[in-house]
């Protein structure tokens, strides 16, 4: 089962990756639209790309933001201007 878990997610982590990149921004539920799994597993590879360092989590008045390491500066930079 692992196996088969690590070769769904690396098919998966190019595509989540992508649309990141793309959109800046993604929640869970839009990573499990886009690949058509449910919202759980969505999570779950999420997670597993935040433990590699490839993108960070934001939790923002109960939903969870997915984004590239690199742009975590600047989301909170844009945010304290809104304020």
């Amino acid at each position: 089962m692992l196996i088969h878990y690590n070769i769904h997610m690396n098919i998966h982590s190019k595509k989540i990756l992508e649309y990141i990149e793309r959109e800046i921004v993604a929640t869970t539920s839009d990573i499990a639209k886009l690949l058509k799994i449910s919202w759980n597993t969505a999570e779950s590879y999420l997670k597993d790309l935040a433990i590699e360092n490839e993108i960070k989590k934001i939790k923002k008045e109960g939903v969870n933001l997915w984004m590239q390491k690199m742009w975590k500066k600047e989301y909170k930079e844009i945010k304290k201007e809104e304020h």
